[in-house]
């Protein structure tokens, strides 16, 4: 399904692509000249500064398939590319100094991975073009003036997932449950969002609601244990913090029995439960074609935020079932990711 969703996203760039390369954007001096097949005889080398918030796995997947989208419309690193990945690993501090770096550099283009290193990144500059993944709202970030008509140089693709039918999902597969746990950082504007949405579903279905909040992931695991004291179930969003520390959600959980609904399926990789959300690897190379388009000339003060493509795949980690004592009922039985399914 992924290598089919690539084909036909690009199938409409490629021809496009090689007609404006040679316009480009930006005001980097890093050029070269020499021929290609694609640009011709004075071929432009394009910098492209990378921040990534954080190492997870839904948003390096977002890098890799922002990384496959250029090179399948002909932007390869070391031929006409340069890619300079900095991972700010959960810090502010370091989201500020990569920034600067990116302004100093004069880089052609920015892609920002995940709501705060948009935020670092759109507040340095106001010249040079970024685009933007793994931002659930744009307008709630403060980023643009509108999804539709942008303004100033930030364009994107948004991760908002489908919260509300995550939940449902999570009340079908435990329909004795009376409590729903949500967990995030409260900092991280995209999981208020997500959570808000959260507690509305799970108002509406006449149930309970326990909130905890961390700032950090060594908050985590004892946020975790005291949640699952009162809930019968958790969801947690898109939440980065949290993403980076699945693995502590899962040691808690395996010794409570709790299941945990999860914003991604990276997430259930990682530890969780069940999942029900986008692709990240999908969402990434959305955002590569956009970088094309605006690389090739076009304005991201103009060029609307688009949004992962709909999915109701669900993901069921069998380990993770078997360790909190769950049987998977045949409906679901389809969704399981791993050996657990034959069992």
């Amino acid at each position: 399904m992924r290598k089919i969703t690539k084909k036909l996203l690009a199938a409409g760039l490629t021809l496009g692509m090689s007609l404006s390369l040679l316009t480009g954007c930006g005001s980097s001096d890093n050029t070269s000249s020499g021929s290609d097949s694609q640009t011709g005889s004075n071929s432009k080398v394009y910098s492209i500064g990378i921040i990534q918030a954080m190492e997870h796995s839904a948003l390096d997947a977002s890098y890799e398939g922002f990384v496959a989208a250029l090179a399948d419309n002909g932007y390869v690193e070391g031929e006409n590319i340069t890619l300079d990945l900095q991972n700010a690993q959960g810090d502010t501090s370091n989201l500020s100094t990569i920034s600067d770096r990116f302004v100093s550099n004069e880089v052609d283009l920015v892609l920002a991975i995940a709501t705060p290193a948009a935020q670092a990144i759109a507040g340095k500059t106001t010249d040079i073009p970024i685009v933007a993944t793994a931002v659930t709202s744009y307008e709630g970030a403060g980023l643009v003036a509108s999804e539709e008509e942008p303004g100033g140089n930030l364009t994107g693709t948004s991760d908002m997932n489908p919260v509300a039918a995550q939940i449902d999902l999570l009340c079908d597969m435990f329909p004795e449950a009376e409590t729903i746990g949500v967990i995030y950082n409260s900092s991280e504007a995209n999981s208020v969002i997500q959570v808000n949405i959260a507690k509305e579903q799970i108002a509406a279905k006449g149930l309970n609601c326990e909130e905890a909040t961390v700032t950090n992931t060594n908050d985590v695991q004892q946020a975790m244990q005291s949640l699952v004291e009162k809930c019968d179930a958790i969801y947690i969003p898109t939440d980065n913090t949290l993403a980076s520390a699945m693995p502590t959600v899962r040691g808690v959980t395996a010794e409570s029995k709790t299941p945990v609904m999860c914003g991604t399926s990276t997430m259930v990789d990682d530890g969780g439960l069940v999942s029900m959300g986008i692709d990240y690897y999908d969402l990434g190379y959305k955002t590569g074609l956009m970088a094309v388009k605006i690389l090739g000339g076009q304005n991201p003060g103009e060029t609307a935020v688009e949004y992962a493509d709909s999915s109701d795949e669900i993901m069921i980690n069998g380990e993770v079932a078997s360790e909190i004592g769950y049987e998977i009922p045949d409906k679901y039985q389809d969704a399981v990711i791993d050996s657990a399914k034959s069992e």
